[in-house]
C-alpha cells in the first residue's frame, strides 16, 4: 500500500511539473512588429505558431519596438517580437525562445542580427552559419546557441 501511495504521489507531481512546463510555454503570446509585406517576417511568424506560441502581427514596421525594448541597432532585423517580459530580435528559432522562457535569464532577450539564409523564416536552398545572441540588461550580448551548416563558406545576407 505504501508504494502504490508513493507511486501515485510521484505521479501526480510529474504530471503537475510537466503540465505547468507546457502551460506556460503554450500560454504565451508573442506580439511581432513587422511590415506588412515582408514575406520572411510572416513566414517566422508561421513557424512561432508551428511551435505552438499564440502570435498576435502588427504591421506597423518594428524600428519603435526594438527602440522600446532596448534593442541595439548593430543586432537590428526586420522584425521585433515581445513575449513574457522579453524582446525577440529577428529569426530566431523557437526553440531558442522556449529555452528562454523556461531558463528566465535577467535579460532583454535574444537577437538573430540581419537575416541569415537557413534561419525560421529564411529557408531555401542554402544556409548561412550564425548565432543567436542574448541581450543583457545593460545591452552586451553572449553567444546563447550556434547554428552551422556543412559549408562554413556561405556568406549572410546583410539588412541594409
Amino acid at each position: 500500500m505504501k508504494t502504490s501511495l508513493r507511486a501515485l504521489l510521484t505521479g501526480s507531481i510529474l504530471i503537475s511539473a510537466l503540465g505547468g512546463l507546457a502551460t506556460h510555454v503554450a500560454a504565451a503570446t508573442v506580439e511581432v512588429y513587422k511590415s506588412a509585406t515582408c514575406k520572411c517576417c510572416a513566414k517566422w511568424v508561421d513557424h512561432m505558431r508551428a511551435h505552438g506560441f499564440t502570435v498576435n502581427s502588427h504591421d506597423v514596421g518594428n524600428k519603435e519596438a526594438r527602440e522600446r525594448a532596448g534593442i541595439a541597432t548593430k543586432l537590428g532585423s526586420c522584425h521585433t517580437a515581445l513575449v513574457d517580459g522579453y524582446a525577440i530580435e529577428g529569426h530566431v528559432p523557437a526553440a531558442d525562445i522556449k529555452r528562454l522562457l523556461k531558463e528566465r535569464p535577467r535579460a532583454i532577450g535574444l537577437a538573430v542580427p540581419d537575416m541569415p539564409h537557413g534561419s525560421p523564416g529564411m529557408e531555401g536552398a542554402r544556409s548561412d552559419p550564425y548565432d543567436v545572441l542574448l541581450i543583457n540588461k545593460q545591452g552586451d550580448t553572449a553567444v546563447y546557441n550556434r547554428y552551422r551548416p556543412s559549408d562554413p563558406n556561405e556568406s549572410m545576407m546583410r539588412l541594409k
